[in-house]
């Protein structure tokens, strides 16, 4: 067993392995830490790239594309390592970035996953969207993040530099512990891509377990690398992977009410895309609910499974409010305006 796995999932990217691939060599590999590219199926030129280019660079082929969350649960369960680094191959990581992560988990056994801050790639002085400073969620299962409120992105001038307790962390770029993952189930392959990592942290905060933000450690990322961020597509993912979050991991106090206000927010989404002209995200919104709906009897068994592992109530780092009436209403566009978490 090596220590540590910085695993890529690439799914025909050759341009940002490119791009970026080398510099995770550079500042990752040594004797404790092996680099993986977990191949999704891609029809580019990317495996051949790597083994022109990188042999140091270790390949495992799968043989169609899995999604992000399928694509990695198989891929890791080919990796015997005590950590997993989950890497966005449109991320370009900085001097230094690997050990601040790695020398807290070693520290913080109860810590099952963290992540350092994001930042993106073509403005760096702004927080990326995907993660920024650290996960949460409210009470009506939207993410947003410290420097980053729905679409509104902050701009890093150190605000969010302490080390904190957060409620997920980034599939972009985390650190997981192999122990907590294997328990926790992995990613459910169901969510395909978007919000699985979300899913994770939830079982591992209903676990006990403790999800970190490490802002000694800083990547840039590009975003939308697989998926644009106006696509129809990922407004189903995330409409609808939304759902699947909430059914599965909902005290069954809350689980009833909380799905009707969801699923009415979600009526008030379609029609506001509905006003803007954006035909394909109203689809998107109606076909989300339709897919719940056709998954609820596996849904039903994943909710139970979920129940197995729960021994505290994950309450703590979920606001009690809603962040769309925050956002639009009260006009709160910064994390640290927020009567808190």
């Amino acid at each position: 067993m090596n220590k540590t796995a910085v695993v890529i999932l690439n799914w025909n990217g050759l341009g940002y392995l490119k791009m970026f691939l080398s510099k995770v060599i550079q500042l990752s590999l040594s004797t404790e830490t092996k680099i993986y590219v977990a191949d999704n199926g891609s029809t580019d030129e990317s495996i051949e790239w790597i083994i022109k280019n990188h042999k140091e660079v270790n390949i495992i082929r799968l043989e169609k594309n899995f999604g992000f969350a399928g694509g990695y649960n198989r891929a890791l369960s080919q990796i015997d390592s005590r950590y997993f680094v989950l890497l966005n191959s449109d991320i370009e990581v900085t001097e230094n970035w690997l050990l601040p992560l790695v020398s807290y988990m070693d520290i913080n056994l109860d810590v099952a996953a963290c992540q350092p801050k994001i930042l993106s790639f073509n403005n760096k002085e702004l927080f990326e969207h995907a993660g920024a400073a650290g996960g949460f969620i409210d009470k009506y299962g939207f993410p947003f993040c410290r420097g980053r409120i729905l679409n509104a992105v902050e701009k890093d001038y150190g605000q969010y530099n302490s080390l904190c307790d957060i409620f997920w962390s980034s599939g972009a770029c985390m650190i997981v512990r192999a122990d907590s993952w294997n328990k926790c189930g992995g990613f459910d392959d169901s969510f395909f891509a978007h919000m699985e990592e979300i899913d994770l942290c939830w079982r591992f905060q209903n676990a006990g377990l403790r999800v970190c933000c490490i802002p000694d450690s800083a990547v840039y990322h590009v975003g939308g690398g697989a998926l644009p961020y106006d696509s129809p597509f990922k407004t189903l993912l995330n409409f609808r992977n939304s759902l699947f979050l909430l059914y599965k991991n909902l005290p069954d106090n809350k689980l009833h009410y909380i799905l009707f206000i969801r699923m009415l927010l979600d009526g008030f989404a379609a029609i506001m895309f509905l006003i803007k002209g954006q035909t394909g995200n109203v689809k998107a919104v109606w076909k989300a609910h339709i897919e719940y709906y056709k998954n609820k009897r596996r849904l039903k068994v994943k909710r139970r499974k979920t129940k197995e592992i729960k021994i505290i109530s994950s309450t703590t780092y979920i606001l009690n409010k809603s962040i769309v009436f925050q956002f639009y209403i009260k006009r709160i566009k910064t994390f640290s305006s927020l009567k808190q978490v």
